[in-house]
């Protein structure tokens, strides 16, 4: 997304870090985990999120799947506990799991979507 909103401004952001480490605790560009990518990226446009999925789950508003924009972040499971980065066109961009980097997956094919919130 180019349009210059804060949401594709975050995107921008988080991008930069493709094929970075996930880390578990990890919230700098040395490595990642999950709410991490999300807090880092959004603190790079000025926005200030928790470093946890349940309270990134609370500093927004909630929007409906077939509302997502560029930046939305997206949760997965009924205990939120993985949150990723919608890019759009169906994709998002996470920091997975132990032994994985960040990378850019479809929706579709994630399992245990719980929403999104749009933190801006």
């Amino acid at each position: 997304p180019t349009d210059g909103s804060t949401g594709a401004q975050a995107v921008a952001a988080a991008m930069q870090f493709l094929g970075t480490p996930y880390v578990w605790g990890g919230a700098s560009p040395g490595g990642f985990d999950c709410s991490g990518l999300t807090m880092y990226a959004y603190g790079q446009v000025g926005i200030s999120l928790s470093h946890y999925t349940g309270d990134q789950w609370n500093e927004g508003v909630h929007v409906p799947a077939d509302q997502l924009l560029p930046g939305d972040l997206v949760f997965f499971g009924s205990d939120l506990h993985h949150v990723g980065m919608y890019i759009g066109n169906g994709q998002f961009i996470q920091a997975p799991q132990t032994g994985d980097v960040v990378k850019i997956s479809n929706l579709g094919g994630f399992g245990n979507y719980a929403g999104a919130v749009r933190p801006y």
